[in-house]
């Protein structure tokens, strides 16, 4: 597997209106805009930083993932994002090493990458997207 870099750090949070302030205001990061992705009950906003970025998240649910996550942990760091050579393959090593996974294939994320997540038990406790653009 290939790791090139990391992708963005996912962020949970209540309001991007909010975190926007801090991150874009604030930190004076650029702001490239919101997309909402359906099927995962979310909305992002990405803010770059160097060749990686910032991935805010809000839930368009109270039953969606991030709802759940803002309320088992509050708002935070929810997961970190690696950018894959070919996600395929990656997810295809990590279940040959008995590596548990959350998605057995790609799915549609935001900015039209192909995303897989890791269940956190396989990773200390982390939660990993890989993610091929």
């Amino acid at each position: 597997m290939e790791i090139l870099k990391i992708d963005h750090l996912g962020i949970a949070v209540n309001s991007i209106d909010d975190g926007k302030n801090f991150w874009s205001d604030v930190l004076g990061l650029g702001f490239e805009g919101t997309e909402t992705v359906e099927a995962q009950k979310v909305t992002t906003a990405f803010f770059p930083v160097g060749e990686s970025e910032v991935e805010l998240l809000e839930s368009t649910s109270p039953d969606g993932p991030v709802a759940k996550y803002i309320e088992k942990r509050g708002q935070g760091i929810q997961h970190v994002a690696f950018r894959v050579a070919d996600i395929e393959a990656a997810l295809a090593e990590l279940k040959e090493k008995g590596v548990r996974l959350i998605d057995e294939s790609p799915r549609h994320g935001a900015g039209g990458a192909k995303i897989a997540f890791l269940h956190p038990k396989a990773t200390g406790g982390v939660l990993v997207e890989l993610c091929e653009r």
